[in-house]
């Protein structure tokens, strides 16, 4: 057994509200320090020594998920103008190759191309094996057509960092330019001439914060700055509405926001603003013309609905009439706006859901009772996903969508608004043979301390629980166990199939999702009830539900880890502060751990944009408090109140050098201070030296990473390692 890396310990004083925290890791942010980067591959070398017993399970398991995925395959073809858009994949290559083919006439049935051979008039948009070249990371942030579609805007980022390197490259045999632009975030939006596009940029902090206009064949140098935010708490991001009408503008902060546009036939006009930020009240809007040719504004927002509400205008002016109430529970996502339809993203029963509904003919294409004209589309097995895809297209008789579960690939299909007949395009296959009736998917309701009841989807192999009539499932045997959690910024971790999982599944390994509050699953006060002061909710959900499994004979707590990244990272460090009997091991990836000083310090990424979501430690006595009560890396201890020794649940956590999002140095700090705590604590860390928030960027590599965490998983809650399917 090699023996785990230590640090030395430069106590570093802060004091906020009176009390004094004593860090002994503080220096380890300094990512220029050479002692901090050798004390990082000195962690990746344990690392490598510890699981090299498990190492002829990792290349199983690697072969495994690689055998089931098609390496040469082709996404389903879209209609955009007089091109059909897809991409590539190819055996061998870790990255996809953008292609499109020519399209005739107004045929909206994708063309049948062989992913082996290539297509009568295929050009290739982008190849990003070849973009990426020996580089050891590529990720694209950027790749925009323009409207004539004889141009591309291309953004690569070759460090993880998320600032990209801009070049504008011909479709069209045209001669090729010289525009290159630096230091360019996400969100672009070309404008109707095809000459002039929008971009974003960031501050030191990394907030997108300028909104940008390039014109053509000019230097970068002389682009115009269109808008920069003041205010630390907002941020800027920039698209084009779908009818082609409107360059939109977005300046949200958690709370609050601002809609500015131009017309996107006028691009060095002046910022329109639709509506002034007022502090709680959060709106997004899609623009489109209808049959009549009446420009018309739809808006999303919370203000007099906490599930939100859409109503409309004409561009021309007047009062906002609301068209779909707020229905509590039900939170109404976002709006898609076709020629003759609407697409309502929302949340059904707790699962995403889509819901179509025709426009009528005449001077008010809403009407008075869009909702009883509307219908879901269904999805498939419950708990299940079901939203809008790729539609890039506002005159349309179709709409695409994607359906998944638990149990279910992957599945895309073009629903015929006027009949709602559903024409499947293609639906993921599973190599190797996949048959979906030898797993059972389903969902678990585990109730809270304050009276409430918690949604958590399972999914397992058919031999290893029993269904009743009415749906319920009940455990054979205690099995080994998965839990996986987020639950911050109202985001929904949705059911949705993956192959990789086939690997635990098949080992007998349950896995599931504990929707906790915080997340969005249940609607806008699911969000509300686990964030600000109330965030410690989201960690004792997540508990209630562990402690259920167990209570229900699902599992046994030698038999249970958790997994989690990025703020479900500090989820799985704040129930391993608050549980560790619970658990046998835990994963957790680029964690955020180390939550007061990191939001303490608003020169670092997101701090002052996150401080309504977190509450801002600087300045609220009540927010440092809270904070402090569950911040992982400041509740690691020793010893029980009685005195009795701690020992933590087994520890896998992972962080990038160049992640922009959550600092290596957390989870560095973190294993260190476990590791302090008690000797008996296992924790190893992985940090990733040349990648992001986002790990490695090609397709073998972060199979190879999964591959990882999974033989060690299966190492630490299984002895039963060998693949026994069910019949």
């Amino acid at each position: 057994m090699s023996t785990a890396p230590r640090a030395p310990q430069r106590p570093y004083e802060i004091t906020r509200h009176g009390d004094t925290r004593v860090d002994p890791y503080y220096w380890l942010m300094d990512r220029t320090n050479e002692e901090v980067l050798d004390h990082l591959r000195a962690e990746n070398e344990y690392l490598a020594q510890e699981l090299a017993p498990l190492k002829a399970l990792e290349e199983e398991l690697f072969t495994e998920i690689k055998n089931r995925v098609e390496e040469t395959d082709i996404s389903v073809p879209v209609r955009k103008g007089n091109w059909w858009y897809f991409e590539r994949t190819r055996e061998g290559l870790n990255y996809p190759i953008s292609v499109r083919v020519p399209a005739s006439g107004d045929d909206l049935t994708p063309p049948e191309i062989d992913p082996l051979s290539t297509f009568a008039g295929e050009q290739i948009i982008l190849d990003e094996n070849v973009e990426a070249g020996d580089s050891d990371f590529l990720s694209v942030g950027v790749l925009a057509l323009s409207p004539d579609e004889s141009w591309v805007a291309v953004g690569t980022d070759f460090e993880g960092n998320e600032r990209h390197h801009v070049t504008v490259r011909p479709l069209a045999d045209q001669t090729p330019i010289a525009d290159e632009l630096d230091d360019v975030y996400y969100g672009f939006a070309w404008a109707r001439d095809s000459r002039h596009f929008f971009y974003t940029r960031v501050d030191e902090a990394m907030r997108p914060w300028q909104l940008w206009r390039h014109e053509l064949n000019t230097a970068a140098s002389s682009d115009v700055l269109v808008y920069e935010e003041p205010d630390s708490e907002y941020t800027v991001s920039v698209g084009r509405s779908r009818d082609d009408q409107m360059i939109v503008v977005m300046m949200n902060s958690s709370m609050t926001s601002e809609v500015r546009y131009v017309a996107a036939d006028d691009p060095t006009g002046e910022l329109q603003t639709l509506e002034a930020r007022r502090h709680g009240i959060e709106y997004g809007v899609e623009h489109f013309v209808d049959a009549q040719g009446t420009p018309w504004w739809l808006k999303v927002t919370n203000e007099n609905a906490t599930d939100f509400r859409l109503l409309t205008r004409p561009l021309s002016g007047g009062e906002w009439r609301e068209i779909v109430a707020e229905r509590p529970g039900s939170r109404l996502d976002g709006i898609d706006a076709f020629s003759t339809f609407l697409a309502l993203s929302e949340r059904e029963n707790g699962c995403a859901a889509l819901r179509l509904v025709k426009l009528l003919p005449g001077n008010d294409p809403f009407g008075d009772d869009l909702l009883e004209r509307s219908t879901l589309v269904e999805g498939g097995a419950f708990p299940n996903t079901v939203a809008i895809s790729s539609n890039p297209n506002f005159e349309t008789s179709q709409v695409r969508v994607l359906m998944t579960s638990l149990t279910t690939p992957r599945l895309i299909a073009d629903v015929v608004v006027e009949t709602g007949e559903i024409i499947v395009r293609k639906q993921q296959r599973v190599l190797g043979g996949y048959e979906e009736s030898n797993y059972v998917t389903g969902r678990l309701w585990v109730d809270t301390s304050d009276q409430l009841r918690v949604p958590v989807s399972v999914v397992a192999r058919r031999d290893l629980v029993t269904v009743d009539a009415d749906g319920t499932l009940t455990p054979v045997a205690p099995s080994p166990f998965l839990l996986y959690g987020y639950g911050s910024y109202e985001i929904s971790i949705d059911p949705a199939f993956s192959s990789l999982r086939l690997s635990l599944l098949d080992r007998g390994v349950i896995f599931a999702i504990a929707h906790v509050r915080g997340g969005g699953e249940m609607g806008r006060s699911w969000y509300e009830m686990g964030r600000l002061a109330q965030k410690p909710t989201t960690f004792s959900d997540f508990v209630a539900v562990a402690r259920a499994l167990i209570e229900r004979g699902w599992t046994t707590p030698e038999q249970l880890a958790a997994r989690g990244g990025s703020a479900g990272g500090l989820l799985m460090g704040a129930v391993m502060n608050q549980a560790p009997e619970l658990f046998r091991a835990i994963v957790a990836e680029v964690p955020f751990v180390d939550v007061v000083t990191t939001m303490l310090d608003d020169s670092l990424p997101l701090t002052a944009g996150e401080w309504e979501e977190w509450g801002n430690p600087h300045a609220s006595a009540t927010s440092y408090r809270t904070m402090t009560s569950y911040s992982p890396y400041d509740n690691v201890r020793a010893t029980n109140d009685d005195g009795a020794p701690v020992v933590y649940p087994h520890l896998y956590a992972s962080g990038g050098l160049n992640d922009s999002r959550v600092g290596f140095w957390e989870p560095a700090k973190w294993v260190l201070k476990l590791r302090d705590a008690n000797e008996a604590n296992v924790a190893v860390l992985k940090t990733e030296m040349g990648a992001g928030h986002g790990g490695p960027s090609g397709r073998y590599d972060a199979w190879r990473d999964e591959a990882q965490v999974v033989a060690w998983l299966l190492n630490e809650i299984t002895n039963s390692l060998e693949s026994t399917p069910s019949p």
